[in-house]
This record gives C-alpha cells, structure tokens and sequence, in this order.
C-alpha cells in the first residue's frame, strides 16, 4: 500500500512551471471564454476611505446577469487578479508573449527599455496582451496607470484608479487569432511600456511582434494595414463566440462611435464615456443613427452615479435585437467622445448577446437628447 501511495503522488506531482492554460478566469477561478467587468466608482460617504471604490460587478460567459464580486479589485483571486497575474506568475517563461500597453503608463519609472513618454500622440488606448503556443487573452479596459510591469513580481490594482468607475472585457482567443490584434492593436498606435515576443511566438504573430518593437510594419508583410486608419474584424474566441473589434489611428479623425460604430452595426447607441474633459462631444442624430451620451448610471442596481464619476467607455443599442436588425449590441472600449480623440488611435469590442446587453441597457439611465436636455435614455 506504501508504495501504492507513493506512486499516486509522483503522478499527481504537477510539471515545473506553469501548465494552467492561459485563459481569462471568474471568481471562481474557473477558465472562461470571456468576462466584463464592472469597476465601481467610489461611493462618497459610504463605509472607510481606504474600501471604497475596490467593489465590483461580473458578467462571464453562462451567467444570468451582473453578480457582484466576491472580493476587491485588488484581490489576486478575484477574476481581475487572476487573469492578469498570470503574467506574473510566469516568471522568465521564454515561451510566453505580453504586451501592456496605456496612454497612462504605470507611475514606477523602472529605467527599462519599454518606457515611453509619448503623452497625447500616442493611442487612447489600454490594454494586455498575455498568449502562449496554443492559446491567451485580450483584455481591453480604461485603467489608467494598470497593470504593473512584468518586472514588478506580482498583480496589484492602483489606487489611482479607485475613485471612479472602470470598465475591462477579458476575452480567451486560440493562438491563430493573435496576429490579426497585432494588426487592430498596429492601426491604433499604443503607448506600448512593458513587452516580450520570443523567438518561438514572433514568427507566428508577427504582428505582435512589431507592435512590440515599435515598428512601421512593412508593405511587403502587411499590405492591407499599411496605409488603413481604420479596421473593423471579427474575432472568433476559443469557444466560438463572434466579438467584432474596432480600431482607428490618429488619421481616422472623426468620432468612432456616431461616424462608424453605429452605421456599421445599423444601431443606436447610448455611449457612457469620461465627461470630465474639454471638447466633449455632444449627442448627435445626423445621419441616420443617434448617438446619445449617458448622463445617469446605475449597473447592476448597486447605486445611481453620475457619468462624471465613471471613467468607463462603453456602447449600448437602445433596443434589443429583436426590435430591430441592428439592436441588442454592446461595445467595450478605451476611447472617448471628444474632439482630442476624434484624432487619436482607439477602439472598442462589439458583441450581440440579449444577457450582456440587458446588463449594459438597464444601467442606462438618463442621457443627453439631441437637443441638449436630459432625458431617460
């Protein structure tokens, strides 16, 4: 029997290293094929100043609707730190790619060959880009100064992004569908900080590749991106769901959401963004489609917020898909409605599913009519 049992835990001893496939994960620490995620704003008044603005909302693949956290932001086994702390668990794992990118880079000046200060000329855009041999995922969310670098040895959210609302949608996509995000992530010209593409990987997402060092992808390689300033695609996740992703450049110059989004998705839309800028965007209905700004949340019934406490950039169709062909849409981005960023890269991530869109539709509340009062949306 001794040596029955001995046998049975050599075969269950795990391999060295980190065999857990790289994926997005739930709270319960479950691999999922996607998540959205909604970060809370700080709830002023209510409990000590160091809990607030740590809760939030989870929506993943199979749910009924936003459940709330089982945790804080912060927690490393939340699905939040568990899928980016995947990153630090690696190590100095040669098999692995990343690619962090942020128009607000992570405050920690480490000296490293990744920084760079390029302020307002770079893309609205923020993001993690975290693969393997065989699979990885795509995060895209509106944290400034989020996540660490890799050299920073483990996860941790940053405080500077407490005070407001947060949103992040973590989708897990096959390795086959990396070199067309290089490509998205090359139209829209991200402030790259931390990134490693070894050997083994650069030569299956190229893309990635040069997005990570910084290069003008060449004609030859990429012929259909070189010159575009915009791109719509559709992204197929590991488990078959369609995600549409829009990315524009600098020289798109106009408003993603009311002079592309909308007429390529044949919606309307209710767009929560970052109000508290200059050249904010007004509601627009020409051309067919009306583009609404949010002015009133309130997800997942935790408590009513103002758009000016949400740093959040999302769309939502005013009406299910059945009502109309082009309804039931939800978008999940890094970019803004303002005239800065009509003229800086960005983009959004489009889905069509009645559980996610009534989550997002039902946190509408009030929005700006056309004509400049406040409406329910």
């Amino acid at each position: 029997m001794e040596m029955l049992f001995l046998s049975l835990l050599i075969f269950f001893v795990p391999l060295e290293g980190d065999t857990s496939p790289i994926t997005c994960y739930n709270d319960q620490g479950e691999a999922v094929d996607w998540f959205y995620m909604y970060k809370l704003p700080k709830e002023h008044g209510r409990g000590s100043p160091e809990q607030e603005g740590d809760a939030y909302l989870l929506l993943d693949k199979g749910s009924e609707g936003w459940t709330e956290g089982k945790g804080t932001v912060n927690d490393t086994t939340g699905a939040l730190g568990r899928t980016v702390g995947q990153l630090y668990s690696q190590g100095k794992n040669t098999e692995v790619a990343y690619i962090l990118y942020n128009d607000q880079r992570p405050p920690e000046d480490l000296g490293d060959r990744w920084f760079d200060n390029s302020g307002s000329s770079c893309g609205h855009t923020k993001g993690v880009v975290l693969l393997d041999e065989k699979q990885g995922f795509w995060l895209v969310h509106s944290t400034p100064h989020f996540p660490p670098v890799q050299q920073a040895g483990e996860y941790y959210y940053p405080s500077s992004g407490l005070v407001n609302g947060q949103n992040f949608i973590c989708v897990t996509y096959p390795l086959d569908r990396f070199q067309t995000i290089g490509e998205q992530l090359r139209i829209n010209q991200p402030n790259v900080y931390d990134c490693s593409v070894p050997e083994s990987l650069a030569s299956l997402v190229p893309a990635l590749a040069a997005v990570c060092e910084k290069k003008h992808l060449s004609s030859h390689i990429f012929p259909d991106v070189k010159t575009e300033s915009n791109r719509s695609v559709t992204l197929t996740s590991k488990d078959g769901t369609n995600f549409i992703n829009f990315a524009k450049g600098a020289s798109f110059d106009n408003d993603l959401y009311h002079s592309w989004v909308a007429p390529t998705l044949q919606s309307d839309l209710l767009v929560q963004f970052w109000i508290r800028s200059t050249g904010v965007l007004p509601s627009n209905c020409s051309l067919g489609w009306k583009v609404l700004d949010i002015t009133l949340l309130n997800p997942g019934q935790a408590f009513t917020f103002k758009t000016s406490q949400d740093h959040s950039k999302w769309a939502v169709s005013p009406e299910a898909a059945n009502h109309r062909a082009g309804g039931g849409w939800v978008c999940v981005g890094d970019i803004n409605r303002n005239e800065a960023e009509e003229k800086r890269g960005g983009g959004t991530v489009c889905l069509q599913d009645p559980v996610v869109w009534k989550a997002y539709r039902t946190a509408a509340l009030e929005c700006e009519a056309c004509e400049g009062r406040t409406i329910q949306c």
